[in-house]
């Protein structure tokens, strides 16, 4: 619940604390005061948006703090998933926004992100404003109702999963329909392109050995040319040539080997020389002769270069092994066409499982409704009748959506009747104003008792209302706060300001530094003459305080 709140700069507080007690407390003031600035920011704690107006004129920055005690609600889980420091007694909320735009927010000191704040912020406050009531008119809010009734958290929750699951499954079905029809679309270019590469027969490395037995070719003549005079200068019929010349030197080193020890290592070096270039020159000539100019070759090797080039450049690619690359990605293309029904085929027979599944988890979750909405239209009834509506007539309709939803295959409609004579219709379309706030007050009492929510606000959910049901309402809020919960009313009605365990008034000073919001709380005489001013006015009579000093009493019997 609520232990305290902190008000820093806020719009025209800049400075308020107070401290609130569980149970049944009824926050009061005139129009205008600033009621609903004090929600504003319990809001802003709570994580809702927020702009630069919030900061008071003239501050640098506005900080709204609230102290909780968690000790009797199960939280403990959030703040170890979050990796928060818990402290069940005095779990501090804070949160700060500069005049510059610029917002924090903190978890007992630690920093965390708006949407951490706002998660946290929900389990612990429910604010009820009073436009909230047109949430009765909403499909899904009414469904959300039946569900926290029915308990189907768990059931909502793997049904979700696998509805997930199975849209997946049909957009990827989707895909691959389109796939295969686009593919199909294109399986004649397909084919044609793919033909066109394989009729050239390639094989990996052919280009380069191609490009070299071209410029070979090109040049044969000058090849050979080159070839024979290399081989002439190393042997040729020349007396000085260099096989001769080394066989020379071998001689003349061989004369003097027996006078000058050197001469044989001289010898055998240049022995070896000899053996090598004469290796040489064999190899030359052997070169020399497989050169041939060959004019068919020639053409052969070029028309097979241009096919390859050709085919580059149409496919715009850089190498033959790109090509042949892109060859192979179109046999697979080709591959899934041929194959494509298969896989169509065995993605439709998953979504038919997925389908029949979810089937089943959505009948359980309609069961779980019906019973829970056969709950509800007794007990709202009951409570109702109490609020003054004697021949309310309440029913949960059940119509079924066109398809899977998330949130199953039922469509609800709360149908009202407030006689027994008009027919029942849409709750939203025959409520009157007051009638929609105590369906909502009947629909949050029975809320309440489903959830552990620690702190319900109410803003002035009794307008519309006035004399013996507003007691009764009172007499609901306050019977809501006794069950371990912290309830908070704001309100305009002295039957309902008299049932609060505790009362606090708002109000507006004006100061040397402009006017501000203030809050206190009444106690004794101060609390009999508000409710007093609440019964008549301005001008307070002695009728006006013994009524007032006689709701307070009926209030503690």
């Amino acid at each position: 619940m609520l232990k305290s709140l902190s008000i820093r700069n806020f719009v025209l507080i800049d400075r308020l604390d107070v401290e609130f007690d569980s149970g049944f407390s009824v926050i009061t003031g005139e129009t205008g005061t600033g009621k609903s600035v004090l929600l504003g920011a319990v809001s802003m704690l709570l994580g809702q948006r927020s702009d630069t107006k919030s900061v008071r004129e003239g501050s640098d920055k506005c900080i709204i703090e609230g102290t909780f005690d968690l000790s009797s609600f199960s939280l403990h889980t959030f703040f170890d998933d979050n990796e928060l420091e818990y402290d069940e007694k005095d779990c501090i909320i804070r949160r700060e926004l500069s005049a510059t735009g610029r917002s924090r927010a903190f978890i007992n000191d630690t920093p965390v992100s708006i949407s951490l704040l706002k998660e946290l912020g929900a389990r612990l406050i429910d604010i009820h404003s009073q436009h909230q009531n047109l949430l009765l008119g909403d499909k899904n809010y009414q469904l959300n109702v039946l569900d926290i009734l029915a308990g189907s958290a768990d059931a909502l929750f793997d049904y979700r999963s696998l509805y997930n699951t199975y849209i997946a499954e049909q957009r990827r079905l989707i895909e691959l329909e389109a796939e295969l029809e686009k593919s199909r679309h294109d399986e004649e270019w397909l084919r044609f392109q793919l033909n066109e590469i394989e009729q050239g027969a390639f094989k990996h490395g052919e280009q380069e050995e191609l490009e070299e037995e071209l410029q070979e070719l090109t040049h044969a003549e000058e090849i050979q040319a080159a070839l024979f005079g290399a081989s002439t200068a190393i042997d040729g019929d020349d007396e000085r040539n260099m096989l001769q010349a080394l066989r020379e030197a071998v001689n003349s080193l061989a004369r003097i080997s027996k006078h000058y020890a050197s001469a044989g290592d001289l010898s055998e070096r240049i022995e070896s020389n000899y053996i090598e270039l004469k290796d040489i020159c064999n190899e030359l000539r052997t070169r020399m002769e497989r050169v041939t100019f060959s004019p068919d070759r020639l053409q052969y090797v070029d028309a097979r270069l241009t096919l390859i080039y050709d085919l580059q450049k149409k496919h715009r690619l850089a190498s033959l092994d790109e090509l042949l690359a892109l060859a192979d990605d179109y046999k697979k293309r080709l591959e899934h066409i041929t194959n494509g029904d298969e896989e169509i085929i065995r993605a439709k027979q998953r979504c038919t499982v997925l389908r029949d599944n979810l089937a089943k988890k959505a009948s359980s979750l309609t069961l779980l409704r019906k019973k829970a909405a056969e709950e509800l239209q007794k007990r709202i009834v009951d409570i109702l009748v109490t609020l003054g509506m004697p021949l309310i007539r309440f029913e949960v309709a059940f119509a079924a959506a066109s398809d899977f939803t998330l949130t199953g295959v039922d469509i609800v409609t709360f149908l009202f009747s407030s006689n027994s004579i008009s027919p029942m219709q849409p709750l939203a379309d025959v409520a009157s104003g007051g009638e929609m706030a105590r369906v909502m007050l009947a629909l949050k009492s029975l809320v309440a008792d489903c959830t552990d929510q620690p702190t319900l606000i109410f803003d002035e959910i009794d307008t519309g209302i006035s004399g013996v049901l507003a007691e009764r309402m009172g007499c609901l809020m306050q019977q809501m706060g006794s069950a371990n919960r912290q309830v908070i009313s704001i309100t305009h009605l002295p039957q309902v300001a008299a049932l609060g365990n505790e009362h606090y008034k708002v109000y507006k000073e004006e100061t040397s530094l402009g006017t501000r919001t203030n809050i206190v709380k009444l106690e004794g005489e101060a609390r009999v003459r508000e409710i007093a001013q609440m019964v008549s006015g301005e001008l307070l009579s002695d009728a006006a305080i013994d009524n007032a000093r006689t709701l307070l009493s009926k209030s503690k019997n």
